[in-house]
C-alpha cells in the first residue's frame, strides 16, 4: 500500500505488506521488510536497511548523512532491525569510514520522538530511547537497556544490557550493565532492581549481582582489587562475570 504521493526510487526493494504514507520519500538502494509501516513525510535515505514489523511515524529522518565534519560522501550503510518501533520527528545517521560504515539499530528497539542516533552508533535488542534523548557518535547500548528523556550520552560511551539512566542526565563514561545511572555528570544509584524484576532475572541472581556491586563501587577499591575480591567472594554466574567484565574491559572508564 504506496500512497501516490509518495516518492520511490526505483532501486529500492519493498517486501510484501508494506504501506508507505503520503509524501514519503525513498531512495535509492533501500530495503524495507514485510509488514513495515513508513508514515507521511518521512525521509528513508539511500543504503538504508530496515527489518520486517517495523513502525516509523510520520516526519522522521533516517539514514540521513553524519554530521561529523571527517565524513566526505562515501557510501556507509544504516540497518534497523526488525520490529522497531520510531516515533515522529526520529532522526538517525548512518555510519562513517572510521568508524566501521556502519549504523544499527537492534531488533525491537522503541524510540520516542525527536531522538536522534548519530554516526557508527549500536544499540542492542529491546532498547529504549525517551524523548529528546541524544546519542553522539560511536556509542554502543546493550540489550534491554532503557535510556530516559532529555539524556545526552558523549561520543564512545558504552552502556551495558539492562541499564537504566534517568531523564536529564549528561553520560561522559560507561555505565556498567544491569545498574541506575542519574545526574550532570551522571553517577550510579545502585541496581536496577525493578528492570532486572521485570526481566525475570531470579533473586539468586540480584543478590549475587548486588554484592559485586557493592565491591567494585562501595569501599574504595581499584578494578584489579575488586575484580579479586569479586571472584574470591561472589558466585561467578553469568551475570555476574558480565558485570566484572564490562567494568575491566572499559577503555573509557566506568561511571563511579
Amino acid at each position: 500500500m504506496i500512497h501516490p504521493s509518495a516518492i520511490i526510487d526505483s532501486s529500492a526493494h519493498i517486501d510484501t505488506n508494506v504501506t508507505i504514507g503520503p509524501f514519503a520519500i525513498v531512495k535509492a538502494n533501500v530495503y524495507i521488510g514485510t509488514g513495515t509501516t513508513i508514515g507521511p513525510y518521512t525521509t528513508i535515505e539511500e543504503d538504508v536497511t530496515i527489518g520486517s514489523d517495523c513502525q516509523i511515524f510520520q516526519y522522521a529522518s533516517i539514514g540521513g548523512a553524519p554530521q561529523d565534519l571527517k565524513f566526505h560522501g562515501e557510501k556507509t550503510d544504516l540497518k534497523i532491525g526488525r520490529g522497531s518501533i520510531i516515533r515522529e520527528f526520529v532522526t538517525i545517521n548512518k555510519g562513517t569510514e572510521f568508524g566501521g560504515g556502519i549504523t544499527e539499530v537492534g531488533e525491537e528497539n522503541y524510540l520516542m520522538a525527536y531522538t536522534h542516533i548519530a554516526h557508527d552508533c549500536k544499540t542492542g535488542k529491546g532498547v529504549i530511547l525517551a524523548n529528546n534523548s541524544t546519542l553522539a557518535g560511536h556509542i554502543e547500548i546493550g540489550d534491554y537497556a532503557t535510556i530516559g528523556g532529555l539524556v545526552a550520552i558523549h561520543q564512545f560511551v558504552h552502556i551495558g544490557n539492562y541499564a537504566y539512566i534517568g531523564g536529564k542526565s549528561a553520560v561522559v563514561k560507561d555505565i556498567p550493565p544491569y545498574v541506575i545511572a542519574a545526574g550532570d555528570r551522571a553517577s550510579l544509584h545502585g541496581l536496577n532492581n525493578v528492570g532486572l524484576k521485570r526481566h525475570n532475572f531470579e533473586k539468586s541472581t540480584l543478590q549475587q549481582l548486588k554484592k559485586a556491586y557493592r565491591i567494585f563501587f562501595r569501599i574504595g577499591l581499584t578494578v584489579k582489587q575488586a575484580s579479586e575480591r569479586v571472584k574470591a567472594e561472589v558466585e561467578l554466574i553469568p551475570e555476574v562475570k558480565t558485570f566484572m567484565n564490562f567494568i575491566i574491559e572499559s577503555n573509557r572508564g566506568v561511571t563511579r
